[in-house]
C-alpha cells in the first residue's frame, strides 16, 4: 500500500455527499482543504472526531479551510449521522473504497493484535494549489483536531 508524502499532488475524486451532491476535490482548488478518513458513520470515535471537526469548523473556515470526511457508508447513512449528531461538516460516500485505497486509507492495520483489512483513520491537508501539505496517517479518534490545529499553527 502507497502513502501519500507532503508535496506530492492529491489523487483527485468525485464523491456523492450525504445529500446526494457530487463533490469534486479539484473543484476546490484555490482552497485549503482538510480530508480525513474514518471508518464508519455512528460509532464512538468516528462520532467524537467528526463532531470535534464540526465544533472547530467556524474557526477553521475563518483560517481558509474546508473539511471533507470520507467514509465507506452510503449517502443515506451519512445522512443519518449528521441529523444524529448535528454535524456541520460535509460528509463524503466511498463505498468502493477506491479514494480510500488512493490516498493510503484502507489496507492493513491492526486491531485489537490482529492484522486485518480495513480503514486507516488518516487526515491529509491539501493546499491551494492541489498538492498534499500534510498527510498523517493512523490518527487517533479522541484529540486530533486539537493536535491539527496546533500542527497548522491555528491555536
Amino acid at each position: 500500500m502507497s502513502r501519500l508524502e507532503p508535496g506530492t499532488p492529491a489523487p483527485d475524486f468525485t464523491l456523492t455527499n450525504d445529500a446526494g451532491e457530487e463533490v469534486t476535490l479539484s473543484g476546490l482548488r484555490g482552497q485549503k482543504v482538510i480530508v480525513y478518513f474514518y471508518p464508519a458513520a455512528m460509532t464512538p470515535g468516528c462520532t467524537k472526531q467528526a463532531c470535534d471537526f464540526s465544533d472547530s469548523l467556524d474557526s477553521l473556515q475563518g483560517k481558509g479551510y474546508t473539511v471533507l470526511g470520507i467514509s465507506p457508508d452510503k449517502p443515506e447513512k451519512l445522512a443519518k449521522f449528521r441529523e444524529k449528531d448535528g454535524l456541520t461538516i460535509t460528509l463524503l460516500s466511498d463505498p468502493s473504497k477506491e479514494v480510500l485505497t488512493a490516498w493510503g486509507a484502507f489496507g492493513e492495520k491492526q486491531m485489537y493484535g490482529k492484522t486485518v483489512q480495513g480503514v486507516i483513520r488518516s487526515t491529509f491537508v491539501v493546499g491551494e494549489d492541489g498538492d498534499i501539505e500534510v498527510a498523517q496517517y493512523n490518527v487517533k479518534a479522541t484529540g486530533h483536531v486539537a493536535k491539527l490545529k496546533r500542527d497548522l499553527g491555528l491555536e
